[in-house]
């Protein structure tokens, strides 16, 4: 990554997520071992513990994502989209992981019948939701190697 690459907007974005979801995974860190120092068990509840690891990953996701688009032969919209759409999706993610943290209303999203707290989903919300995540994260990814392959005359 180069200081001219820091004026594309799409690595900027993937710069500030990443410092968003490495301060996240930080905190909710702290979070996670004030359950543990507190628990008969020495554990945190499921979704406190996901909410910190996901925090983590993603952090280092969104770096990668800066610097494939640091070098991706494409333009700048069509990096930024490809970049924005899949930090969305790690978003709304790690809010999803501490709201059912926060609240303990579940050890596993996926279990029948989906809930947020005392709100029911519709019933194939959460699949919806799944593939469109699924799209975003994989086809925003795909796009960016795509314009680093372009760029490495490899495609």
């Amino acid at each position: 990554m180069t200081a001219e690459s820091l004026t594309e907007p799409a690595v900027r974005l993937a710069l500030v997520a990443a410092g968003v979801f490495f301060l996240s995974g930080l905190l909710t860190g702290v979070w996670k071992y004030g359950h543990i120092a507190t628990s008969t068990r020495a554990a945190a509840p499921a979704y406190v513990d996901i909410a910190h690891r996901a925090s983590l990953m993603y952090s280092f996701a969104a770096l990668l994502l800066a610097v494939f688009a640091s070098l991706s032969a494409w333009s700048n919209a069509v990096d930024l989209w490809s970049v924005a759409l899949p930090l969305l999706f790690f978003a709304v993610a790690i809010v999803g992981y501490v709201v059912h943290g926060l609240l303990r209303d579940t050890d596993n999203q996926f279990r029948r019948p989906q809930t947020i707290g005392p709100l029911a989903l519709p019933r194939h919300g959460l699949l919806l939701l799944m593939v469109a995540l699924t799209v975003a994260e994989i086809g925003g990814f795909v796009v960016l190697f795509a314009g680093v392959l372009r760029r490495l005359e490899l495609l």
